[in-house]
């Protein structure tokens, strides 16, 4: 039906003057679809108000995302992926997302576990039999829940191929499953461990049982070294303006803190593994119950301002990463950042509160701060 001049035209070409009665009707109609448009763009406005003040402050350089129910309802880039040749981040930008890397560790175990080929409760040296007499009592669980006692010295970590662990005879800090103590080398032990179970690299393990099944085609294994696609680089804030960040060997971090991933790809990892599409009813309610405090396995789950949250952050030297899940709302918040500050999970929060319909908390982004370089480390 096309209109002209107060006419209504039908299809077939017949002709029409609607009524006083229909013409409100319609109008109404029409004023609805603007409402509805009006409706859609202010969350957009309104998450964008949220993140301006850290972008005024150039305390804040990646990609944001939230979702409800698996739709994105605010997606953006902010700043630079390369500040060399002036690329800007956006959402199909690949960073590294440090300490988050765990969660897909401890889902890649307990994967293992579902097809038979392991139990968290078996003792580690059951697979990896060369690890000292200190280690007797140690289970998987124990490793995917930072509950082992171990120190962050008590092995080494050697990249190959082949992929090496060397063992030192350090004493533990408490028994087993006696406290809460987060080191990174428990997951580098979990990933170095499902490489001798599977007989394949965690990378390969990981992208055929993960990434694969869930279309994660932007995510994988970080490096300096390899060549990927739109990743960007690394930066920290410096006394002189923003600098590069070091380039260590980020395979160091392994399981623990070495894949990368963009925020679209991360939001079907959300979706895929709280959806069941991964992992067995059971493993995922042992992945997401907590054990000690409020950690289970690779994930924090608590509640925040009365909201049930699954989440994990991560920081690593020229990169920051916050993701949290809320299972109740199934409203998903994804940070990536490839500018070191202490800005990201204040920013999720802020953002999770938006999308709960809550008033956000005013920002603590009001100028540049120097981080010292002992501070970057991966967790």
């Amino acid at each position: 039906m096309l209109r002209e001049r107060g006419i209504y035209r039908l299809r077939d070409g017949r002709q029409f003057v609607p009524s006083k009665r229909l013409r409100m009707a319609l109008a109404m109609v029409v004023l609805s679809g603007f409402a509805q448009e009006a409706s859609a763009q202010a969350p957009a406005k309104a998450f964008q108000k949220v993140m301006q003040p850290y972008v005024d402050a150039r305390t804040f350089m990646g990609s944001v995302l939230v979702a409800r129910k698996g739709r994105i309802i605010f997606s953006n880039g902010y700043g630079m992926a390369d500040l060399e040749w002036s690329i800007p981040n956006s959402p199909t930008t690949r960073f590294n997302i440090a300490s988050m890397t765990k969660q897909f560790t401890a889902a890649a175990i307990l994967l293992l576990e579902d097809r038979g080929k392991l139990k968290t409760s078996d003792p580690v040296k059951k697979y990896l039999p060369d690890a000292p007499a200190s280690w007797d009592h140690i289970t998987i669980y124990h490793l995917l829940t930072h509950t082992s006692g171990i120190s962050d010295d008590a092995a080494k970590y050697q990249p190959g191929p082949p992929d090496l662990l060397r063992f030192n005879d350090k004493p533990l800090h408490f028994q087993p499953g006696e406290r809460w103590s987060y080191t990174n080398l428990g997951y580098i032990v979990l990933g170095y461990l499902l490489e001798r179970i599977v007989g394949q690299s965690y990378e390969g393990f990981v992208k055929e049982n993960l990434f694969k099944p869930l279309g994660m085609n932007d995510s994988g294994m970080f490096s300096y070294v390899t060549v990927i696609p739109r990743r960007a680089s690394g930066y920290w804030p410096g006394r002189g303006g923003i600098e590069n960040a070091e380039r260590p060997d980020f395979r160091l971090g392994f399981s623990a803190g070495s894949l990368y991933s963009t925020t679209e790809d991360l939001l079907r990892w959300e979706e895929g593994l709280f959806g069941g599409k991964l992992l067995s009813a059971a493993s995922l309610h042992k992945m997401i119950t907590p054990f000690k405090g409020d950690y289970a396995c690779g994930l924090y789950v608590r509640r925040v301002n009365g909201h049930l949250m699954i989440e994990h952050d991560g920081n690593n030297i020229g990169f920051n990463s916050d993701m949290a899940y809320y299972p109740e709302e199934s409203i998903a918040v994804i940070v990536l950042a490839n500018l070191n500050g202490n800005v990201t999970s204040e920013i999720a929060r802020a953002l999770a509160a938006l999308a709960h319909g809550e008033t956000p908390r005013t920002p603590s982004a009001h100028k540049e701060t120097v981080l010292s370089k002992k501070l970057l480390v991966v967790h």
